[in-house]
């Protein structure tokens, strides 16, 4: 008798959409939950650079500086998505790891409602106070009308914005990197097909360019909860409206961890609006350049952070099956795939500048200065590389103080500290705000390594 049931546990986790990371070859499960991610965000990146692309192209350099723009007051208005659903991702899979399904259902239900509540906030406070917040951040006037639809446009889009982020953390944390690559997929190339014939065909300016990323981001989500739905079974969520009432435990557990992330996501977000603002003051020119280092930064981050998240849901998972042994091997090999992806990109940045800056604009004021931001990206990169492994053992271990830590030292101190004293104080201007945003991202990496030799990460 003990066959066939043997048969139908394995059948039953085949079946399921949790996957074990505590078993195996660690390279190997990190390569295979990172690599789908790594797709992904790399085309999360691509669609928002498309943006910056189609624009810069059809536009100039106005338009350039309005995407740049409003794409920092989007990175604040979504500080508090990435802090949350990175808690309940975390969460999920040290419940995973602990195969305490129950508490699973019961976070997923209550990150659903939170999220979608605090969207709603947040789009209608980002739409009646809108133009305080683009002089806040010193909106080029030739740029103010561009970035008032821009970021008028996403604030519409932030519940799907929201909502893709809080599906893609369930997954996640229960293993599966593969759908979110398909979901963001589908982002992509709606974002892209529909920026051209927005932006380039119906001459709807930098309006359009909004219009396709909220339409993208709106599929993409949707898509997401549709495959949840339809496999709900698996991992026990009904998707009833009772299931959506915050339990207790699961809201002070999401708090307690979110509330940190959220503020370090959201020191850093705001730390990179003022000095951004500082650019800013600069002209318009200087704005549009800042808007081209702005997105090879975010691509050499998505890239990095596929990999923080597969190490973090890697690092929950054993620490919740009080597998300590692996851990050191997970950051280790965290930190080399980091590492080889940071010099490959700093390496076609040297030998390539004009042509990868030509790809975003052809406006001549613009390329005449935009090779500045060569050294300060690879300074980016390098950082970016390196909180791979800070971040996997900190967000892994589900330590909340530390991640509060990391927002005061890198988004408050460092960051505005050394831009200040770089730009302003020495006199560099854009090109020292730049490099004061390099060096702080090396802060996480003290923080991190400090966190993982203490030996703490294992309470």
């Amino acid at each position: 008798m003990s066959q066939p049931v043997s048969r139908a546990a394995d059948k039953k986790e085949q079946n399921s959409m949790v996957k074990d990371l505590t078993k195996g070859s660690v390279p190997v499960l990190l390569l295979a939950f990172a690599a789908p991610l790594f797709v992904s965000n790399a085309l999360q990146a691509i669609y928002n650079i498309v943006d910056m692309i189609v624009v810069g192209q059809v536009i100039g350099k106005t338009g350039m500086s309005a995407v740049a723009v409003g794409g920092n007051v989007l990175q604040i208005m979504n500080f508090i998505a990435m802090g949350f659903s990175s808690a309940g991702q975390i969460l999920i899979a040290r419940s995973v790891g602990q195969k305490n399904m129950n508490q699973v259902r019961k976070i997923i239900g209550t990150l659903f409602s939170v999220l979608f509540l605090i969207s709603l906030v947040i789009s209608a406070a980002s739409f009646f106070f809108r133009h305080h917040l683009l002089n806040w951040i010193n909106t080029p006037a030739e740029a103010f009308d561009y970035t008032m639809d821009y970021t008028m446009i996403c604030t519409i889009g932030l519940v799907f914005i929201y909502g893709y982020n809080c599906v893609s953390a369930i997954l996640r944390g229960m293993g599966d990197s593969k759908r979110p690559f398909i979901f963001i997929s589908i982002a992509a190339v709606m974002n892209t097909v529909l920026d051209i014939l927005f932006v380039a065909v119906f001459k709807m300016e930098v309006m359009g360019a909004a219009l396709a990323t909220v339409i993208g981001q709106a599929f993409s989500f949707l898509f997401a909860i549709s495959y949840l739905y339809r496999n709900k079974e698996s991992f026990g969520f009904d998707f009833k409206m009772r299931s959506f009432v915050p339990d207790q435990k699961a809201m002070s557990s999401i708090i307690a961890l979110g509330v940190p992330m959220a503020l370090q996501s959201a020191a850093i977000s705001i730390s990179h609006t003022v000095v951004a603002a500082w650019v800013n003051s600069f002209g318009v020119v200087y704005s549009a350049i800042a808007g081209i280092l702005s997105k090879l930064n975010m691509m050499m981050n998505v890239l990095s952070n596929a990999i923080t998240t597969a190490g973090a849901s890697m690092t929950g998972q054993n620490i919740g099956a009080k597998k300590y042994d692996r851990v050191p091997r997970i950051l280790a090999w965290a930190l080399c795939l980091s590492s080889i992806i940071a010099v490959a990109a700093s390496g076609l940045l040297l030998v390539f500048p004009n042509m990868i800056i030509g790809m975003f604009t052809t406006d001549a004021d613009v390329l005449a200065k935009a090779t500045v931001i060569v050294g300060p990206a690879i300074l980016c990169f390098a950082g970016a590389a390196t909180r791979t492994f800070a971040f996997s053992i900190i967000n892994g271990s589900g330590n909340s103080k530390l991640n509060l830590l990391v927002a005061i030292i890198d988004g408050i101190i460092a960051r505005i500290g050394c831009a200040y004293i770089l730009g302003f104080a020495m006199g560099m201007g854009p090109k020292g705000f730049w490099y004061g945003d390099g060096i702080a991202g090396m802060m996480p990496l003290l923080i991190g390594g400090v966190f993982f030799l203490s030996g703490r990460w294992k309470k």
